[in-house]
């Protein structure tokens, strides 16, 4: 044997756990973010909706200066995109939740498409930086707007809004349709695209 030769080297040792983790697949696409719910992707589209009423308001307004009166405002000038039968005090059909034929009565916002609005722009405000006592969609002006939509609708439709207490395990009736029926109303959306925006919903 060569005295020259030193011992014959060994494997170096194998890989630790504490090295770095493989490069990713670039041929494996990333997974995607996961998808808005749909009353969140409603409320966005509804928050949007606002601000730009609110740009196309004549005199602009900032929503530092909203109050519960604007709020008001732009619920009534939803009304135009409304699919909802009212029936006015002189209309025949006036309290029939089930009128035999046509009338001339405007169609409006029910009430309970606005409500549920009021209750997403209200989170919304509040979830883009403004304070709690300065939100104008809590005012006690928008609740007894509210309130009074959801008095006359209950009226010139026929239909009373009441709150039916769940039975545990039973299975009731349906309850009382906020905007939903057979009488072309809906309990979708509430806020339309505005004008000069593409509506999503």
């Amino acid at each position: 044997m060569d005295p020259s030769s030193g011992p014959v080297p060994g494997p170096g040792p194998g890989p630790s756990s504490s090295d770095p983790p493989p490069p990713p697949d670039p041929s494996r696409p990333p997974s995607p973010p996961p998808q808005p719910s749909r009353y969140e992707s409603q409320k966005r589209r509804d928050w949007n909706t606002f601000l730009q009423y609110l740009r196309n308001h004549r005199p602009p307004l900032t929503l530092a200066r909203c109050s519960g009166a604007h709020v008001i405002e732009f619920l009534k000038y939803l009304d135009q995109f409304g699919k909802t039968k009212v029936h006015s005090t002189g209309c025949a059909f006036f309290g029939q939740p089930n009128p035999p034929s046509p009338c001339t009565c405007p169609l409006k916002q029910a009430w309970g498409s606005l409500d549920a609005l009021i209750g997403r722009l209200r989170a919304a405000f509040e979830e883009n930086g403004g304070a709690p006592e300065n939100n104008p969609f809590a005012a006690r002006a928008v609740r007894i707007y509210l309130r009074e939509v959801r008095d006359s609708q209950a009226k010139a439709r026929g239909i009373p809004y009441e709150k039916k207490k769940r039975k545990r395990g039973a299975g009731g009736p349906p309850p009382p349709p906020g905007g939903g029926g057979g009488d072309g109303s809906s309990s979708s959306s509430a806020a339309p695209a505005a004008p000069g925006e593409s509506s999503t919903g």
